[in-house]
């Protein structure tokens, strides 16, 4: 999601929010509240 500007596509944010780090799961996850 980099260098694509915001939107709501697959590979876009639009106003991120948070990011969480799972350790147990080993993943990223990103809270986006503007991509619906």
């Amino acid at each position: 999601a980099g260098g694509n500007s915001e939107g709501s596509g697959l590979n876009q944010l639009d106003r991120p929010t948070d990011v969480l780090i799972g350790k147990e799961t080993d993943s990223l996850i990103i809270c986006d509240q503007g991509n619906q």
